[in-house]
């Protein structure tokens, strides 16, 4: 995995993400919790973050993009809550990352058709894999 810096850059933008509903519920907070300390990133680094964002950092290669899509893609639905704002950011954000828009909307779709939501890493990537072939 990438730098320091795109580590926190990382943990801004789920942090972000996770408040487009204006909260951060205690299930949103584990789950970024846990994605930090996957990271390598300590619990007071991460608990600074939640008041102090980290520069942006763009992620180099498509399939960090993809694995920061997904990470925002399991943050959406750790909640068992969808709202549209959530998603229509989510297909915002993927775009800013440079994936396509049809793979993106293919995810959203997929996804009701897995138990809590949650897409099988293999069959994202397969998703994504199709559309750039």
């Amino acid at each position: 995995m990438g730098t320091y810096k795109e580590k926190l850059s990382i943990l801004s933008e789920m942090i972000a993400f996770a408040r487009v509903d204006h909260t951060l519920k205690e299930s949103e907070y584990q789950f970024l919790l846990k994605v930090a300390t996957n990271l390598g990133v300590e619990k007071k680094v991460f608990d600074h973050l939640l008041s102090e964002k980290s520069p942006k950092v763009i992620l180099k290669t498509q399939a960090e993009r993809i694995v920061q899509f997904h990470r925002l893609l399991l943050l959406m639905n750790v909640d068992q809550e969808q709202h549209k704002k959530e998603v229509s950011t989510l297909y915002n954000i993927g775009l800013h990352m440079g994936l396509p828009p049809a793979a993106i909307s293919q995810v959203l779709e997929v996804m009701h058709n897995y138990p809590d939501k949650v897409i099988p890493p293999d069959v994202l990537i397969n998703i994504f894999k199709a559309h750039y072939n």
